[in-house]
């Protein structure tokens, strides 16, 4: 093994003990509370996860597309909220930053997202925009040495935490589509920032959706990420990454929804022996595992791919795609393994099956995803 190996098998050995040892016990508390609690906060930030995608030069860990999917792997072991805590903050929140800020913008926000002193939010969706990003309405208007942003995004993760927005907004209000799009970083304090009250949810307790309202917000020039009218791109590839480590994401759930079903089917007895023993429980345990198995091959490969300077546009799509609908599946199946008792909240079977449906809607639906895939593939052929 290299150097490099040897440390990713010595973090992706402490991301699972630190799931399995701190995040499984504090998931009730999550549930009852609807907070990430403080300590919980702190290892996350000594583990250096707030920083995993984040060059060394600004202290993060610098990790490549794999070695992140790698430690989420562990990480989305535990319920969800857990990783979307940190993980807005490492993809879409700073890979904006890292793609196409200005070295001053680098120095000024990217040491602190790495520690966790800051953390990130990424301010695309829209209540009339959300599957049609190029849709958006937002506008950010010139205004000498400023711009002057207004507008309202919706769902916009860990806003209530965040110290700095990625807005995406349209300053060239003639231009159709993503033409006229651009990007800002707007800091948490500029006057003219509203942010909501968080979304009550189905699942994903204690990670939290606002919406953010901008009325007369000015910020300067230099807050401009890129070149005006380059936003879009900037967004879709930050989307792409975040797609492929979505697909990490649920392939951890899958493994810990398994998990779940399997122990249950070894321990529950009915006929006087345990119900692992028939073949149809077998059946349901075989197809997940089957299913988390593909998974996981194919967010690797894609993983590397990437990693070896490939376009993974389509491929992140159908990870995305293919992960996060195999956890939906697996969810059902393993709630279908515990019977009655799975559908009361004494069981994490409950909390994980609510938590599973999110994945096919968040960073492009599994309809947005087939329709990327198509495209793609009409495109290689054409």
């Amino acid at each position: 093994m290299t150097e490099r190996e040897q440390t990713l098998e010595l973090l992706v050995d402490a991301a699972r003990r630190f799931a399995r040892e701190v995040l499984l016990p504090a998931e009730t508390l999550v549930e009852e509370t609807q907070e990430i609690p403080g300590h919980v906060v702190k290892g996350l930030q000594e583990l250096g996860l707030f920083g995993m995608t984040i060059p060394e030069e600004y202290g993060g860990l610098g990790l490549s597309m794999f070695e992140e999917a790698s430690l989420v792997f562990e990480i989305a072991y535990a319920q969800p909220a857990f990783r979307s805590y940190f993980g807005t903050t490492n993809g879409v929140g700073t890979l904006g930053i890292i793609n196409d800020g200005t070295e001053e913008q680098k120095r000024k926000y990217l040491p602190k997202l790495a520690t966790g002193e800051m953390m990130a939010s990424f301010c695309l969706t829209e209540p009339d925009s959300g599957s049609d990003s190029a849709a958006l309405t937002t506008r950010a208007v010139r205004d000498g040495d400023h711009y002057v942003i207004n507008g309202t995004k919706r769902f916009i993760t860990n806003a209530i935490h965040a110290g700095v927005f990625t807005v995406f907004a349209r300053t060239a209000p003639k231009e159709a589509g993503s033409k006229g799009i651009s990007a800002l970083l707007v800091d948490r304090d500029t006057p003219g920032i509203t942010v909501a009250k968080p979304y009550r949810k189905m699942g994903f307790a204690g990670s939290h959706e606002s919406d953010v309202i901008f009325e007369d917000c000015r910020v300067p020039a230099s807050a401009l990420l890129g070149a005006e009218g380059t936003g879009f791109r900037n967004a879709m590839m930050s989307l792409d990454h975040a797609r492929l480590h979505m697909a990490a994401v649920a392939t951890g759930l899958c493994h810990r929804l398994l998990d779940e079903g399997t122990r249950y089917a070894m321990e529950r007895k009915q006929f006087g022996q345990p119900i692992a023993n028939f073949q149809l429980i077998q059946g349901m345990l075989a197809e997940s595992q089957t299913e988390l198995f593909a998974a996981r091959a194919m967010v690797e490969k894609a993983a590397r791919d990437k990693d070896a300077g490939k376009k993974t546009t389509k491929e992140a799509a159908c990870c995305k795609y293919y992960a996060t609908e195999a956890a939906g599946r697996i969810a059902d199946r393993m709630l279908q393994v515990h019977g009655g008792n799975g559908y009361i909240k004494e069981y994490a079977i409950e909390r994980l099956y609510r938590d599973a449906r999110l994945l096919r809607i968040y960073e492009g639906s599994s309809q947005i995803m087939q329709l990327i895939i198509a495209r793609e593939l009409l495109r290689e052929h054409a």
